[in-house]
């Protein structure tokens, strides 16, 4: 959690602000390597 997102779990767990940044990030995180995926599974199939 320290390394991917700067906090510790007791502050994610503490702080309602930290864990929506943090949950924002993961979210953003998720949608950009949705797009990864599909360019390549795009890219192979052709």
């Amino acid at each position: 959690m320290h390394q991917s997102h700067g906090i510790g779990y007791a502050e994610y767990a503490r702080k309602h602000d930290k864990r929506l940044d943090v949950e924002m990030s993961r979210e953003e995180e998720y949608r950009k390597s949705q797009l990864i995926y599909a360019d390549l599974e795009r890219k192979m199939k052709k």
